[in-house]
């Protein structure tokens, strides 16, 4: 790209050469002028590598400007390329001007607004009265855009709109690179198509491969789902979204959320995979039940909606926990299974078996049923020791095949074991001191109870059965074969899914920076002086060359005192300060890093 160097103070300020097949001079109307007009060939003006054609044109050479009207066109070297139906340009500071349909194209852009500067020592063009900028992917629109050439980069202010057949982008600012297709969006920022849209107050979106990376206040909304995350990634050929951070992801349409430090979201899949400190949350009337494990996936249409748990599973509910390898939840069926080493408590009960499996009602997300398949066991702490003083408890134990309990607005209420049906009871008086120890087996018993308490125990076709004195009840008799009492894993609260992981740690964001905000693009010129830019000739007025607060940037760093940003809701420091990397460079992808994981 071509760049032309600001003049030293000392050096000659070359004229504009300028010819026509035309001219004439009429010193009464165009005082100081020279008329040049189009005959067989437009006429033609050249200046420090910028060359002009025109139909008509009027030359003050005392001032070295030029006012050009009709067919204008401008070219600097093979990168700019401008049309419009009027262009001023005064030689003297390479400053032009431009009205009326004008059109400036590079390389990879195309830029239509009804009035332009030019400044060619700063290689920068503005407008503020609206333009639409086309490049190869999208078409773009603002009130306010500056044009840096040397860095081939737009920025835009107000009403910012980037139209592409596959989505919209509305954004207050937004910084954009024409060779790149990169866009930075600062302030609040929505990406829209038909399948989802993106908020964010700060991101990157590559326009051209339709793929971006959002921080701060960011998130995806899909049709049922929602992604929140301090950091998220989108792929929209793809469809697919990855999330690092404070992770959050509603499923409104079953009324559920999943919570994590990182996320992958497969639209198309209608799969969510999450992992560090994921927990998924059901509501079931006034309570919700959490599932943890190391890694949660999340598949299947909202009415076929399937969750699967590895590794590590906890599961809390306020008057129920339990603990297995792994969970399967089908949302559709309210079938919940807990696989390899399950174990559940309901107040101070303990229940274990090969495989535990909760059964809840589809349309009213009530829990209906308990089963425990193969080797169920329920065990309870008892209340006091067994000889006073000592630090040695008995357990009330009942053990069979297989275990069926029943819930009554959503609280356990009855457990049946059947088949090979055996119990230990402590019984204790009024005073606390056992009475027995009440030693049977039946064909099937039957357990009742009462807000989260066994209440009672019912014993049918009682097979064996006998009460010893404590004496006479042998240590080795005192607990089935099977008993491996885990009180001490009951989870007491929500916050207890976590509890024995080892403190975690969030990987660190590699963020998005403030952009800089250059200088104002129009000089100040203090009151009563003449501003260089603006000979007497000229059809601009002295308002049309001042900077305007109003659409100076909300949002960025100022590089110095000369750069205005807009007071009453920049997010700037006080202080000029300078970025620590290039905007010109797109950000990295996050990455799952198990290093960070605490």
């Amino acid at each position: 790209m071509l760049t032309f160097p600001i003049l030293a103070p000392a050096q000659e300020k070359k004229q504009i050469d300028i010819t026509s097949d035309i001219e004439r001079i009429d010193e009464a109307k165009f005082p100081g002028a020279l008329i040049m007009q189009k005959g067989d060939n437009q006429v033609y003006i050249v200046h420090e590598g910028i060359e002009m054609w025109c139909d008509l044109a009027f030359y003050y050479k005392k001032e070295n400007f030029v006012k050009a009207y009709n067919n204008v066109r401008v070219n600097q070297g093979d990168t700019i390329t401008m049309n419009s139906k009027y262009a001023e340009y005064n030689g003297d500071t390479q400053f032009a001007y431009a009205s009326g349909q004008v059109n400036l194209r590079s390389p990879k852009a195309n830029l239509t607004t009804d009035t332009l500067y030019f400044n060619r020592i700063k290689q920068q063009a503005y407008y503020r009265s609206g333009g639409t900028l086309r490049d190869t992917a999208s078409v773009i629109t603002s009130k306010v855009g500056r044009y840096f050439l040397e860095q081939d980069k737009y920025s835009f202010i107000n009403d910012v709109v980037v139209t592409n057949p596959e989505y919209v982008i509305n954004s207050e600012q937004l910084d954009f690179y024409s060779k790149s297709g990169f866009a930075y969006l600062y302030g609040p920022s929505t990406i829209t198509s038909e399948t989802s849209k993106v908020y964010c107050e700060r991101g990157f979106y590559d326009t051209r491969n339709d793929n971006g990376y959002f921080v701060k206040n960011s998130r995806i909304d899909y049709d049922n789902r929602t992604v929140y995350g301090d950091s998220l990634y989108f792929d929209r050929p793809t469809a697919f979204a990855s999330a690092t951070n404070n992770i959050k992801v509603i499923d409104t349409a079953n009324n559920s959320v999943v919570k994590g430090h990182y996320a992958e979201v497969y639209r198309d899949k209608d799969s969510v995979f999450i992992t560090k400190r994921a927990v998924a949350i059901s509501k079931q009337e006034n309570d919700s039940i959490y599932i943890h494990g190391d890694r949660l996936v999340i598949t299947g249409k909202p009415d076929k909606r399937i969750i699967r748990g590895y590794y590590n599973v906890r599961m809390f509910k306020s008057d129920m926990s339990g603990k297995s390898d792994s969970i399967h939840v089908n949302q559709e069926t309210g079938l919940t299974q807990m696989i390899g080493k399950p174990v559940m408590w309901n107040g101070l009960s303990q229940m274990t078996g090969d495989t535990i499996h909760l059964l809840s009602n589809p349309e009213t997300e009530k829990l209906d049923t308990l089963k425990v398949f193969e080797n169920a066991f329920i065990a309870e702490k008892d209340s006091l020791p067994l000889v006073k003083g000592k630090d040695e408890y008995g357990y009330n134990q009942i053990k069979g095949n297989t275990l069926t309990g029943l819930f009554k607005d959503n609280a356990l209420n009855q457990v049946d074991i059947v088949k090979n049906a055996e119990s230990i009871n402590y019984r204790r008086g009024d005073d606390g001191l056992i009475q027995g120890i009440d030693k049977g087996k039946s064909a099937s018993i039957r357990v009742l109870i009462e807000q989260n308490q066994i209440t009672d125990v019912y014993k049918y076709q009682q097979i064996d059965g006998r009460v010893f004195p404590l004496s006479k009840f042998l240590p080795e008799e005192r607990k089935f074969p099977g008993l491996n009492w885990r009180g001490d894993e009951r989870l007491l609260t929500k916050e207890d899914i976590f509890k024995g992981e080892p403190p975690f740690k969030l990987v660190k964001i590699e963020g998005i920076p403030l952009p800089e905000i250059e200088e104002d693009f129009f000089d100040d010129v203090e009151e009563g002086e003449q501003n260089e830019n603006l000979p007497t000739q000229s059809e601009m007025k002295p308002e049309n060359l001042k900077n305007r607060e109003e659409d100076a940037p909300a949002i960025g760093v100022p590089v110095n005192e000369n750069a205005t940003i807009r007071e009453q809701d920049s997010l700037a420091p006080k202080k000029p300060a300078k970025l620590p990397t290039s905007l010109t460079k797109p950000p990295k992808k996050e990455t799952d890093s198990t290093d960070n994981e605490g």
